[in-house]
C-alpha cells in the first residue's frame, strides 16, 4: 500500500480503541477513540486526515471533525487517495449506474450518504432536476466540484441546494438554500411511482420535496388496496393514499398537519383522475384518529407513517411510547380482518424495539395481530451494514384477526 503524502495530517486511535471495527467496515471513528493532543486538536474541521491504528498502521483517509462526536469520517480506504473532482465523479457515476439499473424513469434517490460512499451527501433526482443536501463541512468546501460532478454525470440542467437539514447544525454550517444551476421550477414536479402521480415541491416542501424511501412499501400496501377503504395517517403528500387509489381502492382518507402537503396530495389525486375518491383532513394525527374512532369509522387498510419520534438514543423511550400510542389508536380504526401498516424512520429504534412497541399498542387496543410483511427503504437507499443511520426505515404490516 502506498504511503500517504506528507501533506495529510494524521489522527491515531488510542491503544484501547477497537481498530478491527474500522478494518471490518465501520466508516466512522469516534472522537473518544482518538489520541487528541495539541497537534490533533489543531486540525481544522473538514480537513483531510489519515487515520492510523495505535501501531501507526494506516486505516484510510477521511474528514476530520475532532471537536465533534464523530472524530473522522472515512472517505477512502486508500490513505494516499486524492479527493478531487475525478474521485467525486467516480463515486457519483457508481451511484448513478445502480439507479439506472433499478429504475426505468429518472425519479429516485441518487446519493444516499455513506450508503454510496459520500458521507453527509443526499441527492434526490426529479427528472431533469436534482436537489442536494450537503450536510457535512467537507462537502460545503467542495460544493462547486460536487455540483459539476452531479450535472456532468446525469445531464440534468437544474441543481438546487437545500441547506436546511438539522445535520448541518452539528457541522457548524448555516441554513442556506440556493439554485446552483438552471432555473427553479415554477410549480411542483409530477413524479410517477407505483401507478400514481405525486407532486414534489422541490423549493418549499419538506426536505428535498418528496420521500422516495417508502416506494416499495407503497407498492406492498397497494396490493391490499383494491376495493378497500384506506386511511393514510401522517400522509404528507399522500404517499400511501395515492398508491392505494391507483391500485383500485374504493376511497382513501389522508390525514396530515400540513395544509400545503395535503394540497399536493389533492393535486396528485387530480392528476390520477381520482379526486372524488380522496378526502383530506388537516390536524393533529392523534386527535384526528380519536375523532374518527368517536365517529365509528372503520377502514380495511390503515397506514401510519409518522415523523421520527426517536431521532436519538436520548429520545428512544418517549419515542417508543409515541409509537405505541399510534398503534393503539390506529388499531381501533381497522375493520375486522383488515391490515394495519406501521412505519418508523427513527434509526435509534431498531426493528425489535419498534415491533415490540407496535404490539404493545395493538394489544392494549384489544387487537390480535399477525405480521404479514416487514419492509425497509428501497434499494436507492443502500444501507451501510456498519451504520444503522443508513437503514433507518422500518415498516411492519399486521393483519388483525377477525
Amino acid at each position: 500500500m502506498t504511503m500517504p503524502p506528507i501533506s495529510y495530517p494524521v489522527l491515531r486511535l488510542r491503544p484501547k480503541a477497537d481498530a478491527r471495527r474500522i478494518r471490518h467496515g465501520a466508516p466512522w471513528a469516534w472522537s473518544d477513540d482518538l489520541v487528541l493532543d495539541r497537534r490533533s486538536r489543531a486540525i481544522p474541521a473538514g480537513s483531510l486526515a489519515v487515520l492510523e491504528d495505535a501501531e501507526r498502521q494506516p486505516l484510510g483517509l477521511g474528514v476530520a471533525t475532532v471537536e465533534g462526536k464523530i472524530g473522522l469520517r472515512l472517505l477512502d480506504r486508500d490513505p494516499a487517495a486524492v479527493i478531487d473532482g475525478v474521485w467525486l465523479a467516480s463515486r457519483i457515476k457508481a451511484a448513478l449506474d445502480l439507479r439506472e439499473r433499478l429504475y426505468a424513469t429518472p425519479f429516485y434517490r441518487l446519493i444516499h450518504a455513506e450508503g454510496d460512499g459520500l458521507p453527509g451527501l443526499i441527492v434526490d433526482r426529479f427528472g431533469d432536476t436534482l436537489v442536494m443536501q450537503p450536510n457535512a463541512i467537507w462537502l460545503e468546501e467542495r460544493e462547486d466540484l460536487v455540483a459539476q460532478g452531479l450535472l456532468a454525470a446525469t445531464g440534468c440542467s437544474t441543481l438546487i441546494k437545500n441547506g436546511t437539514a438539522r445535520a448541518r447544525l452539528a457541522e457548524g454550517l448555516p441554513e442556506v438554500s440556493a439554485v446552483l444551476a438552471g432555473t427553479a421550477p415554477e410549480a411542483a414536479i409530477p413524479v410517477p411511482m407505483n401507478g400514481a402521480t405525486y407532486m414534489a415541491d422541490v423549493m418549499g416542501g419538506q426536505k428535498t420535496g418528496l420521500f422516495y424511501d417508502q416506494r416499495d412499501n407503497h407498492a406492498f400496501a397497494a396490493r391490499l388496496a383494491r376495493g378497500a377503504r384506506v386511511l393514510d395517517v401522517f400522509a404528507h403528500v399522500g404517499g400511501f393514499a395515492l398508491a392505494s387509489l391507483a391500485a383500485g381502492a374504493e376511497h382513501a382518507v389522508a390525514i396530515d398537519g400540513s395544509e400545503p402537503a395535503l394540497v399536493m396530495a389533492q393535486e396528485g389525486a387530480v392528476a390520477l383522475g381520482v379526486a372524488d375518491r380522496l378526502t383530506t383532513r388537516k390536524g393533529d394525527a392523534f386527535a384526528e384518529m380519536e375523532a374518527l374512532a368517536a365517529e365509528g369509522a372503520q377502514f380495511d387498510l390503515v397506514i401510519c407513517d409518522p415523523p421520527a419520534f426517536a431521532p436519538s438514543k436520548t429520545a428512544l423511550e418517549p419515542g417508543l411510547r409515541a409509537y405505541e400510542r399510534v398503534a393503539r389508536l390506529a388499531t381501533a380504526l381497522v375493520a375486522p380482518g383488515g391490515v394495519l401498516i406501521l412505519c418508523s424512520c427513527s434509526h435509534a429504534a431498531d426493528l425489535g424495539k419498534f415491533r415490540a412497541a407496535c404490539l404493545r399498542g395493538i394489544g392494549r387496543a384489544g387487537g390480535d395481530a399477525r405480521v404479514i410483511h416487514t419492509g425497509f427503504a428501497g434499494p436507492d437507499h443502500p444501507q451501510h451494514p456498519a451504520l444503522t443511520e443508513t437503514g433507518y426505515l422500518k415498516a411492519l404490516a399486521f393483519r388483525l384477526m377477525p
